[in-house]
């Protein structure tokens, strides 16, 4: 038998969080010329950076967990619900052509599965065994860190997502933007980027998921970083599948070595494409094979590899 919700209550929950207050001040945005609006909406999102840096110590040392655990093979995993499930699915999409990373490696668990992302399944949010299940099917490890991801805070769904990780002994980052949430307080790593009430009420697509992506951005890049998937600010493990991407990868070997273009088609043709070893074969002084058995035992960090070729 299901329960009834009791509205009362939730209303009276709603209305305790942050991003859901009421701006009276903004009760005739409707009424305002184009231009005023697009002024408010903008100057709201010039805000957003600021509750994010607050939040960096916090965020720092998340980054430096989850790198540890990924270099042992570990994997990072977003859950969320609508919008925070969504960027969390966004950001694990862009992991491998960006850094060439395995689909695996960086996952993105939205309530309601892949048709969520594009439809909208809300209702999937309110279950706390859905996140168990959707977590049990990736067969989770100590070396996995799941970053839980919501707005309010309190969405079943991702606070449930941390608790059963947590119980696996997987790392688990809470991702909120309201202060002293259920989310923060069930994870190892609570992060709060409280970006104060929406331009609309309650609509956290807004400021909340500008602040979401911007930390998800750098959970994602500042661990890969960790990793040696950079050099420098190079993307130097990008992944070559198509023509803007290939002349990319060109571009990244000649900023890296300032080498001629003949050597650097001939350091790619050498190394399959792989940029990295590309890199170390020119700067390195050494051939193909020797480059892929260098960045092996220096596991995948170029200055490493480089520093092995120079000795």
């Amino acid at each position: 038998m299901t329960s009834t919700p009791n509205y009362g209550d939730l209303r009276a929950e709603l209305e305790t969080l942050t991003t859901e207050a009421f701006r009276p001040e903004l009760s005739e945005i409707d009424r305002l010329p184009t231009l005023e609006i697009a002024r408010l909406m903008n100057g709201e999102d010039t805000t957003v950076p600021a509750a994010v840096a607050a939040q960096l110590p916090l965020i720092a040392a998340a980054i430096d967990g989850i790198a540890e655990r990924m270099s042992r093979g570990g994997r990072l995993i977003y859950a969320g619900a609508g919008t925070a499930g969504r960027l969390g699915v966004l950001d694990a999409s862009e992991c491998p052509p960006t850094f060439n990373t395995d689909p695996s490696r960086v996952v993105g668990v939205i309530a309601g599965g892949p048709t969520a992302v594009v439809t909208s399944i809300e209702g999937a949010e309110d279950s706390r065994d859905l996140a168990a299940a959707d977590l049990d099917a990736l067969a989770l490890t100590s070396d996995d860190t799941v970053v839980g991801v919501s707005a309010s805070g309190r969405t079943p769904y991702a606070v449930g997502a941390v608790e059963h990780a947590r119980e696996q002994g997987a790392l688990t980052v809470g991702l909120s933007c309201n202060a002293h949430s259920a989310l923060a307080s069930a994870a190892d790593h609570g992060i709060e980027v409280v970006v104060g009430p929406e331009l609309l009420t309650g609509s956290t697509r807004l400021k909340s998921g500008t602040a979401q992506k911007l930390v998800l951005n750098m959970l994602s890049t500042i661990t890969m970083i960790r990793l040696g998937k950079t050099y420098g600010n190079l993307m130097v493990d990008v992944r070559a599948s198509n023509e803007k991407l290939r002349a990319r990868s060109r571009r990244i070997v000649a900023l890296a070595t300032g080498a001629p273009d003949e050597e650097i088609e001939r350091a790619l043709t050498a190394t399959d494409g792989e940029v990295k070893n590309a890199i170390l074969t020119i700067l390195g002084g050494v051939d193909g094979p020797t480059a892929a058995r260098l960045l092996e035992e220096s596991e995948g960090h170029l200055r490493a590899a480089l520093a092995k070729a120079s000795d």
